[in-house]
């Protein structure tokens, strides 16, 4: 997990590492223990703070708890979102190097 092995850069450039996802804490939880995730992992089962954000995927596959767009988000200590970093699938991401540029 590329996240994982950049915290050092992260920390460096002044970024804290957070993911949020509708899964259950205890799911997150294994999934963090299995690949060694030591930044939090936060559990929003009934998407609140998906929503609040406004990144809910309509096109949810059926699901009801709302999956969110996958992606980057940058988040200033306003709590305001101040860089969206996404693709259109799922499963490729964006380097450590291109989410620190996005920050500053």
């Amino acid at each position: 997990m590329e996240l994982q092995e950049n915290l050092a850069a992260f920390r460096k450039a002044g970024i804290q590492t957070v993911a949020i996802s509708y899964d259950s804490a205890e799911s997150l939880k294994r999934f963090a223990r299995d690949r060694k995730i030591t930044y939090p992992l936060l559990a929003d089962p009934g998407s609140a703070t998906i929503d609040a954000f406004k990144i809910r995927n309509p096109a949810g596959r059926g699901r009801t708890s709302g999956i969110p767009y996958p992606g980057t988000f940058i988040i200033g200590q306003d709590g305001k979102i101040i860089a969206k970093l996404a693709h259109d699938g799922y499963r490729e991401r964006h380097t450590s190097e291109e989410i620190i540029k996005a920050a500053k």
